[in-house]
């Protein structure tokens, strides 16, 4: 096959109209398409101070991106855990009347140690460590 002149210019204007339209849209989808983030690694946040805390209470404090929640028995006992519901990421909270942590999405219920008793949830919520240094309370990943 011979390749007269006409048909190489139009070949050579082809590829060079493809390129312009590319180097168009490829900014426009970069930008629609959002970069990958990293999550920032977090091993422990300060609470407060338990002197600020009352027994059989909650808190909801950021763990770097995830919400967990912080409860005081009314034995004075710390415990912490992921407050979000492992059904649907809804934010659990605490009822103090019943002693539980509810979801209100879907009415699902965990004991004080995590461990799902009723409704949709899965699995139980992760559980965090509880310090004391110095009076403040001090959150950290457990393992």
């Amino acid at each position: 096959m011979k390749l007269d002149r006409r048909k190489f210019l139009n070949m050579l204007l082809g590829f060079g109209g493809i390129g312009g339209i590319l180097s168009v849209f490829y900014p426009v989808f970069s930008f629609l398409i959002p970069p990958k983030t990293t999550e920032p690694k977090v091993n422990s946040v300060k609470a407060g101070m338990s002197a600020e805390f009352p027994p059989n209470s909650s808190k909801i404090i950021k763990f770097g991106r995830k919400p967990v929640i912080l409860i005081k028995t009314e034995d004075n006992q710390y415990k912490a855990l992921s407050a979000s519901c492992t059904h649907l990421d809804c934010i659990v909270q605490y009822k103090n009347d019943t002693k539980q942590i509810w979801c209100a999405c879907h009415n699902g219920i965990y004991d004080l140690s995590g461990r799902n008793i009723s409704g949709p949830p899965p699995r139980p919520l992760e559980e965090y460590e509880v310090k004391i240094i110095k009076d403040e309370i001090v959150i950290t990943k457990v393992g």
